[in-house]
């Protein structure tokens, strides 16, 4: 319970700094209501900016507003909750304290709540970083495997290769690669298509229906890296175990070499390999950034990418809150299964 309120904790303090940082960044310095209307902007838009940002107090104060508003535990008046919409449960009287859904603002572009925006579009970074995944644990693992068993072999060699390659390539590079190969030269054989999301708009009828192939060269894209890590992982856990003394005793009660490699070796194994995959799940969901732009796939880094452009702010502010609690969370997760799996961590 220690090990694990400390983790909570620290994740506290990552994720106060991470406030601080955005708001410092976005709002710290120059004027944000400038930026977002031009040299051309009407005072009285200016000033509707200025006051839905804070930006007519003191930079302490704006702060503390902005904090107030993006933390789940916070104080509002019956005004400020009808004005923005907030979701939670309220006790007291004028200044009500409450447990709430953090407000992120409203999209200057849309004018929905930046909530809703980001919510819509999470589900398809989700679904990407859990496909990319799901092909970089199996391939990996049959890659890690079979180069631990044909040691020093054409199939270890090329495992290997293969592995660097993958681990030195970045993801925007092999995005650019994988898409003009697959999605242009080869689209006549592969039929995929260079850009798509998960789902698409029916031109004549405007019914939304599932396109799973467009999920195929963003996955493969995202899952490169991750696959060459879990196959070295694989490779160099599975050397160690194979020359452990009880898988010289299971060949030697006449087990065969497939039950030997599946059911003790194999098992013994993947307990790196198995921290390794939850601490990249949290690496794929900020990889996908560049990914989902280059793909025009709908999710959380494409929503970003267009909101810069366009200086919305209140998106890409929440976007990055998002992320980065994302990328705490399975952290987090990651260390627990990890001190499950090896309990000397806890003592540390």
């Amino acid at each position: 319970m220690a090990y694990l309120l400390r983790k909570i904790f620290y994740a506290f303090m990552v994720m106060f700094g991470v406030v601080l940082l955005v708001f410092i960044m976005f709002q710290g310095f120059g004027d944000p209501a400038r930026l977002i209307v031009g040299q051309s902007g009407d005072k009285k838009t200016l000033d509707n900016i200025r006051h839905d940002l804070y930006l007519d107090q003191p930079k302490w104060k704006q702060f503390l507003l902005y904090l107030n508003d993006v933390s789940p535990l916070a104080i509002h008046n019956s005004d400020e909750i009808a004005t923005k919409g907030l979701h939670g449960l309220f006790f007291g009287g004028d200044a009500k304290i409450g447990l709430k859904i953090p407000y992120l603002g409203k999209s200057y572009q849309t004018k929905k709540n930046t909530v809703d925006v980001l919510s819509s579009a999470l589900p398809g970074t989700i679904v990407l970083a859990i496909a990319a995944m799901a092909f970089a644990i199996l391939g990996g693992i049959l890659l890690g495997v079979l180069a631990a068993v044909k040691k020093d072999t054409w199939m270890d060699n090329s495992a290997v290769f293969a592995s660097i390659a993958g681990i030195s390539a970045p993801s925007f590079f092999m995005a650019i690669i994988i898409a003009y190969t697959f999605g242009i030269i080869l689209h006549p054989y592969t039929g995929l298509n260079l850009t798509g999301s998960l789902y698409e708009i029916d031109d004549v009828t405007g019914e939304k229906y599932l396109v799973l192939k467009n999920l195929v060269l963003p996955a493969l894209t995202l899952g490169i890296r991750p696959l060459a890590i879990i196959t070295q992982l694989t490779r160099s856990s599975m050397l160690d175990v194979l020359n452990q003394d009880y898988v010289r005793t299971a060949y030697a009660k006449g087990l065969s070499k497939a039950r030997v490699i599946l059911k003790h070796a194999l098992q013994n194994a993947l307990n790196p390999v198995i921290t390794a995959i939850t601490g990249w799940f949290a690496e794929l969901l900020a990889g996908a950034f560049f990914v989902e732009y280059i793909f025009g796939w709908r999710g959380i880094g494409k929503i970003t990418v267009n909101a810069l452009e366009k200086l919305d702010y209140p998106v890409v502010m929440g976007s990055v809150l998002l992320s980065a609690f994302i990328f705490i969370l399975v952290n987090i997760f990651s260390d627990i299964l990890y001190s499950l799996v090896d309990p000397r961590i806890r003592s540390n």
